[in-house]
């Protein structure tokens, strides 16, 4: 029998714990591909707090209606609801981070990290555990979109939140704001929120 936890575990866990980012290595391809500055990182990440936050929701309370052989499809059809909600409103009044987060919103559907939470957890919890269990790891995960993209965003352009602290013509490492750049910032940032995080 699993071991009871408290609902501030279930919580804490999704930020430090079970981080999907720095610990679980969940939803890669938005962390990697739209992490090029802090602002798209906590975009993303709100986005997708969001549709974590309402999927876990919804399917929590209609678990026992689902019938078994069409589990999945049925978080899928709920889970793609509400990306389709984010991406109108995304369109419609944040249209300059619509465009830079581009096909990665729709992407948002078949994101590991939702589905996996909507199966694993959702399906098998009540109400306010789903809920709490959406808001940690949504937390969590837009943390380290917002941390991930401010260091590439300090380091290769000099600014973060577009607020630049170095002049136009200083030197840069224009490595970071690149693909490989996501690589890199994301493993020194894995080591050193695992040795943080264990420490404490």
């Amino acid at each position: 029998m699993a071991e009871k936890i408290t609902q501030k575990e279930n919580f804490i866990k999704g930020i430090i714990k079970d981080n999907p980012v720095f610990v679980m290595l969940l939803g890669m391809c938005p962390t990697l591909g739209v992490t090029s500055s802090a602002f798209n990182g906590l975009g993303m990440g709100i986005a997708t707090l969001f549709v974590l936050f309402m999927s876990n929701a919804v399917v929590s309370m209609i678990k026992s209606q689902i019938p078994n052989k069409v589990r999945i499809p049925a978080f899928i059809i709920i889970i793609a609801s509400f990306v389709t909600i984010v991406e109108m409103v995304l369109e419609a009044y944040i249209p300059f981070l619509y465009e830079q987060l581009g096909i990665f919103i729709p992407l948002i559907v078949v994101n590991c990290l939702i589905l996996g939470r909507a199966e694993a957890f959702a399906s098998k919890n009540d109400l306010w555990s789903s809920i709490v269990d959406a808001l940690g790891m949504g937390i969590g995960f837009t943390i380290a979109l917002t941390a991930l993209g401010a260091v590439r965003e300090i380091f290769g352009s000099g600014s973060i939140f577009d607020f630049r602290f170095v002049s136009e013509d200083a030197n840069t490492l224009i490595l970071f704001i690149l693909p490989p750049g996501a690589f890199i910032a994301l493993a020194y940032l894995s080591v050193v929120f695992n040795k943080v995080s264990k420490t404490n």
